[in-house]
């Protein structure tokens, strides 16, 4: 049914991605291409070294489908055929695509969505400039990037620039079980909203012994609907993105599932275009925190969104 092609992009950073893991300069994406009736649809996933991706895995992977998919494979059906992660999104979000436009479906909504603006670790002094341009711009939720090196220094640095800010934590599981229990309480204590994914993922049992002080997101630990029984009790919330369920197809399951049963929703992304947080739009009325910033690291965008006033706008 579907011709299929897919090829790598690399998009240059306008300045270094400093996260818990190291530092990169450019976004290195994957994109998918389906076309029947004369529609093209187009899907984006970022590899992510961190789950044992590579580009040249995922293209792999993704041109090992692509002979199912002239033979017609429906989406339901790729859910079966390949595992949770960046290749299945980017075909998945590229069928999604191409049914939207052969539906001729022209309204979005809602035309525009919250999300934070993410903040890369630096020396406290130099994060703290950095919150205080972006709530100039009209910033309202700044999440920042921390290891496991000057957490209360870099948080009230940012907190003393951006007091109207609202702050939420990222460590991509840096973090220690020592201690953490009296770290979260002097977070909460300088008003962090929430704390995502403290400690790796195969060591977060810790999570369940203490009151949380502050809500606690699980990201690296939740990846589709069959983690969601090991979560409860350790997080309050969980961070979707579309290249670790696989799809928006598997997103909205997960999404749907997990507020059922308690958890908060928050939406995020990988360093990626444009592409990629359109496909992700559908999820945004479900969250608590949008985290859609990827595109805004670029130095160029394609078909890019606005981001303004700590929105993105769908244009």
């Amino acid at each position: 049914m579907f011709e299929g092609r897919c090829y790598a992009e690399s998009w240059p950073l306008r300045t270094a991605f400093v996260i818990s893991r190291g530092a990169r300069t450019e976004a290195r994406v994957v994109v998918v291409e389906v076309v029947a009736e004369g529609i093209c649809g187009i899907g984006e996933c970022t590899p992510y070294p961190r789950y044992g991706e590579s580009v040249q895995s995922v293209l792999a992977e993704i041109s090992s489908v692509l002979p199912s998919l002239q033979q017609g494979v429906t989406r339901l059906q790729l859910q079966e055929v390949m595992p949770a992660g960046a290749a299945r999104n980017a075909v998945d979000c590229a069928l999604a695509d191409w049914e939207h436009k052969r539906a001729g479906n022209q309204v979005v909504e809602p035309q525009w969505l919250p999300t934070v603006q993410t903040l890369g670790i630096d020396e406290p002094e130099a994060m703290g400039v950095a919150a205080q341009n972006a709530a100039a711009l009209g910033v309202r939720v700044l999440k920042l990037k921390l290891d496991k090196q000057l957490v209360l220094e870099r948080v009230g640095a940012v907190r003393a620039a951006a007091p109207d800010c609202q702050l939420i934590i990222d460590a991509n599981e840096a973090w220690s079980v020592s201690g953490l229990p009296a770290l979260c309480d002097e977070l909460a204590a300088l008003g962090v909203a929430m704390l995502e994914q403290p400690l790796p993922a195969g060591e977060d049992s810790l999570l369940a012994k203490f009151q949380h002080p502050l809500p606690i997101c699980a990201d690296e630990s939740c990846h589709t609907r069959a983690d969601l029984p090991r979560l409860k009790g350790r997080y309050e919330m969980l961070n979707i993105k579309l290249d670790k369920t696989g799809g928006i197809g598997e997103a909205l399951a997960l999404a749907e599932e997990a507020r059922a049963q308690g958890f908060q929703l928050m939406l995020g992304c990988m360093l990626c275009t444009s592409r990629a947080v359109r496909a992700a739009w559908p999820l945004g009325k479900y969250a608590q925190f949008v985290d859609l910033d990827g595109p805004t690291w670029l130095a160029k965008d394609i078909n890019p969104l606005r981001f303004a006033d700590g929105r993105v706008y769908w244009v």
